[in-house]
């Protein structure tokens, strides 16, 4: 195939075609935001309005909630790093997170386990929503801190965060949600669903890589994760990117701007995929849950096919997918996310994940559907694991 079709947003997505042009344009822009002279305050100003841009998109009652980050992953860190202190201060060393979170959410909690917290992982049932008992239990232990991620990145499930905030505040905790896949794709209101903190990343929403934000509620502890300036009220040391600050602020304008067409559209597309790999492909589960889900995330396990095979046929014939967290990629061990929704191991190993877009069209699910069926028939004739799993979905 001549053309390459992109089935991997939820790695990352393009710039679009108005961020790219403003950003491009931007870029002229390179005087230090900090600095009093009339170009640094420009700077400032691309800042200032981008603040505001990101609070629109999370409904954040003032800009100055907003903290801007390198993205996600420090944004995430820096919620974790504050718990340090905060756990000595209020002599209370328990936090609560999920089995299914990103990486750095998992790998900040285990973390603090070396600070002698102790850190709960609650189960999921098998769509991917949080186990309810567990969470009762858990909270009845008087948690410091609950970290729960909105939407997960590799099955697309979404959690209903407004009442595990709830619930969260009524034994005492702090909440935090990962709004990173979810921000741009579903509607998300950190005012209305009361949380303490909240993250998201540029390049998730058709914005630049390397810078994202934290949602910082009025009153709720914050520790600087990078020291050494003033910039951020003192909670983010180091010089402004204004340009590509600039630019994410433009990209959430237009993800605000887009929502409803782009959940409209890529659940559209998502439908069409679904429906026609269930037809075409005999014995495949749909992973996560049916209808809590986000719309662009379609997550496939194809028993007696190994994942990495089906992504080497997929890149050959020019489609780019995934089998689960970019962030993973290099791991050879299965899905944890998979794993922790009670799938054994063999199937895991046999998932990929297609995440759509703005720019997939119909013709790119034709295409992939015209392509995938004789590849997992292939595959499962060379396989010596034998396709004995039956699935229902």
């Amino acid at each position: 195939m001549a053309k390459r079709i992109y089935f991997d947003y939820n790695a990352t997505t393009p710039l679009s075609e108005e961020v790219l042009a403003f950003y491009t344009d931007i870029l002229k822009e390179y005087a230090n935001a900090s600095s009093l002279h009339e170009d640094g305050r420009r700077s400032a100003a691309l800042i200032k309005k981008a603040r505001a841009q990101v609070a629109s998109l999370l409904n954040a009652k003032e800009a100055e909630d907003i903290l801007f980050t390198s993205g996600g992953s420090e944004s995430n860190n820096t919620v974790f790093n504050t718990m340090i202190a905060l756990g000595e201060k209020r002599n209370n060393k328990f936090i609560v997170t999920s089995a299914i979170e990103h990486p750095c959410v998992l790998e900040s909690a285990k973390k603090l386990q070396a600070f002698g917290f102790t850190v709960e992982f609650l189960p999921v049932d098998g769509t991917g929503l949080i186990d309810d008992t567990a969470y009762a239990a858990a909270l009845e232990k008087k948690p410091l801190f609950v970290s729960i991620m909105t939407a997960n990145n590799e099955i697309g499930t979404i959690q209903d965060i407004p009442a595990l905030a709830a619930r969260a505040h009524a034994a005492g905790a702090l909440f935090h949600t990962d709004m990173v896949q979810a921000c741009g794709k579903i509607p998300v209101d950190v005012a209305a669903w009361n949380v303490d903190y909240a993250t998201v990343s540029a390049h998730k929403i058709y914005g630049p890589k390397g810078i994202g934000a934290l949602y910082v509620k009025k009153g709720a502890p914050i520790e600087a994760l990078i020291r050494g300036g003033h910039q951020e009220h003192g909670l983010r040391a180091g010089t402004y990117n204004a340009p590509a600050i600039a630019a994410f602020g433009l990209a959430a304008e237009l993800a605000l701007k887009n929502l409803a067409e782009y959940g409209r559209k890529t659940g559209e597309l998502r439908r069409l995929l679904r429906d026609g790999l269930l037809e075409r492909i005999p014995n495949i589960k749909i992973n996560g849950h049916a209808e809590r889900v986000l719309p662009n995330t379609l997550d496939v396990s194809f028993p007696g096919a190994e994942g990495e095979a089906i992504l080497l046929h997929l890149d050959l014939a020019g489609f780019a997918a995934s089998t689960g967290s970019a962030c993973a990629s290099g791991s050879l061990e299965p899905s944890h996310v998979l794993m922790a929704t009670g799938m054994g191991a063999e199937l895991a190993h046999g998932s990929i994940r297609f995440s759509l877009g703005m720019y997939s069209k119909k013709e790119d699910i034709t295409a992939l559907l015209d392509m995938l069926p004789p590849v997992i028939d292939k595959l499962r004739k060379m396989s010596t694991v034998a396709a004995r799993t039956e699935v229902q979905n």
